[in-house]
C-alpha cells in the first residue's frame, strides 16, 4: 500500500509553494487584506489570527521558509514523509507543505500525504490518512495541534485506539499552536507517541523553538517583565502594508564601535508570551502577557490554572479526558472573577454547545485542587462544562469568545 494521491488543491498549493521558494510568485493562504507591495523576496503571506485584534499579513522570505525547514529537519534527524492534517491557509499547515517540497527534493517519495481541505478532523478519518503513509518503511513526521491530540487519545481511552496507534508509529509528532495539558502529554508518550512540542507563530516562520530549545540559529532572551524575543534566520520580513507595526514588533540592538555586545546589530521579535529561562536556557512559555486576570488586586496566569485543571478535572468530573479554557469575566466584588470553561464532548465534537455549571460538590472539589497548588485567588469561581471550545486559527482557543460565552451565560 502506498500513500494516497494528494487531493487536487493541494498538488496545486505545492506545485506553488515550490515555484515560490525558487523565486517565483508569492503564496497566499487567504485572500489578501489590502494590495499592499510585498516586500522583497517574500515567498508567503500568512494572516496572523486576529488574537490581539485585527489580523495582519505577514510575510515571510524563501530565505526564512528554507531556514526554518532544514533546521527543523536537522532537528529531527533528516527529512522525512509529511502528513498535512492543518489547514493550509495558516503557517502551521503551509509549514508542513513546505517541508514536503524539501524532502522531495532530499530524494524522499511521495513527500506529502494530505486530507481534504476543510475535511473535519476526527480520529477514524486519520488512521485511515495516516495508514497508508506508514506502510513503505519511509519515515512519518506529523503535525497536529492539541486539540487534535486531545480527540484521539479521547477516542483511544473510549475503545477506538486506530487513531492514535497509527499516530504511535510516526517518527515524531510536531504539536503546537497552544500549550498542551501535561496530562494529555504524557497519556500521548505512555501510548507512545514521539511528541515534540513546538512554540512560535506567523511572524517566526512557525515553530522555532522544540522542547524548549530553539533551533540551528535562533535565539531566545526575555525582555522586561519577562516577554519572550526571538531572533535568527526564520523571523519574517514584517507585516504587509503596516510600516509602524513592523517597526514596533521587530527591532534591531543598535552596533557600535561602542556596542560590540553579544546582540549588537541583532534584529529580534517581540512575541506577546511571557517565560522563563531553566539553568540550561531551556524557554517555558507561561502563557500571554494579555491573558493575566486580575482578580482582587492578585494577578493570575490562566495557563498555570488550565494546568492543574487538566490535571485534576477528570477525577473531579468522572470525565475520561478534559480540555479546559480559563478567562477573566466582570466582578462587582473582585474585578474579574476566575472562570473555566471545559470541554468534555466526544471526541470530534464539532461546535460548543450550551454552558452548564458543575454542582457545588464538584466545584468544591476543583476550587481545593487549585488553591492548594496555586493559591486562593487562582481557584476558579465558577466552572461550566461545554461540548468544544470555540478555537480562533488552528489549535487556538478563543479566550475572548469563550468570555463572551460565559457573559452571555451568565446575563440570561
Amino acid at each position: 500500500m502506498s500513500p494516497a494521491v494528494l487531493p487536487a488543491p493541494i498538488a496545486s498549493l505545492t506545485t506553488a509553494v515550490r515555484a515560490a521558494l525558487d523565486g517565483g510568485p508569492a503564496v497566499h493562504g487567504l485572500p489578501r487584506l489590502s494590495d499592499a507591495a510585498l516586500p522583497d523576496g517574500t515567498a508567503l503571506v500568512v494572516r496572523t489570527s486576529g488574537s490581539t485584534g485585527t489580523p495582519r499579513e505577514v510575510a515571510l522570505t524563501a530565505a526564512a521558509l528554507r531556514a526554518s525547514a532544514t533546521a527543523t529537519h536537522e532537528r529531527l534527524g533528516g527529512p522525512g514523509r509529511w502528513v498535512l492534517t492543518l489547514p493550509p491557509t495558516h503557517v502551521a499547515g503551509l509549514q508542513v507543505v513546505v517541508r514536503s517540497v524539501l524532502a522531495a527534493d532530499a530524494g524522499v517519495p511521495a513527500a506529502l500525504t494530505a486530507a481534504e481541505p476543510g475535511q473535519h478532523f476526527t480520529p477514524e478519518g486519520f488512521a485511515d490518512l495516516l495508514e497508508p503513509a506508514l506502510a513503505d518503511g519511509v519515515p512519518v513526521h506529523a503535525s497536529l495541534v492539541p486539540t487534535q491530540l486531545h480527540r484521539l487519545v479521547a477516542a483511544a481511552d473510549a475503545g477506538s485506539a486506530r487513531g492514535l496507534e497509527a499516530l504511535a508509529r510516526c517518527a515524531d509528532v510536531l504539536l503546537g499552536g497552544a500549550a498542551t495539558p501535561a496530562p494529555l502529554l504524557a497519556r500521548a508518550r505512555a501510548a507512545g507517541v514521539r511528541v515534540v512540542r513546538t512554540y512560535g507563530m506567523s511572524e517566526t516562520a512557525g515553530g522555532c523553538v522544540y522542547d524548549g530549545v530553539p533551533l540551528r540559529g535562533v535565539q531566545v532572551r526575555l525582555a522586561a517583565g519577562d516577554v519572550v524575543e526571538l531572533a535568527g534566520p526564520t523571523l519574517a520580513a514584517g507585516y504587509v502594508g503596516d510600516a509602524a507595526a513592523t517597526a514596533a514588533a521587530f527591532r534591531t540592538d543598535p552596533a557600535g564601535p561602542d556596542l560590540a555586545g553579544p546582540d549588537a546589530g541583532t534584529r529580534w521579535f517581540r512575541t506577546s508570551d511571557l517565560g522563563a529561562l531553566g539553568p540550561d536556557g531551556t524557554l517555558s512559555v507561561l502563557g500571554r502577557a494579555d491573558d493575566v486576570v486580575v482578580t482582587g488586586g492578585v494577578n493570575v496566569a490562566p495557563a498555570a490554572v488550565e494546568g492543574v485543571l487538566a490535571e485534576v478535572l477528570p477525577g473531579a468530573l468522572g470525565a475520561a479526558a478534559a480540555e479546559p479554557c480559563v478567562v477573566g469575566v466582570p466582578d462587582p466584588e473582585w474585578g474579574s472573577a476566575v472562570v473555566a470553561v471545559v470541554a468534555v464532548g466526544p471526541a470530534g465534537a464539532p461546535a460548543a454547545g450550551p454552558l452548564r455549571a458543575v454542582d457545588a460538590d464538584a466545584l468544591a472539589r476543583v476550587r481545593a485542587a487549585v488553591a492548594d497548588r496555586l493559591g486562593g485567588p487562582s481557584a476558579p469561581r465558577r466552572v461550566y462544562l461545554t461540548d468544544a471550545l470555540p478555537l480562533r486559527g488552528p489549535g487556538k482557543v478563543d479566550r475572548s469568545g469563550v468570555a463572551a460565552a460565559v457573559r452571555e451565560h451568565e446575563s440570561r
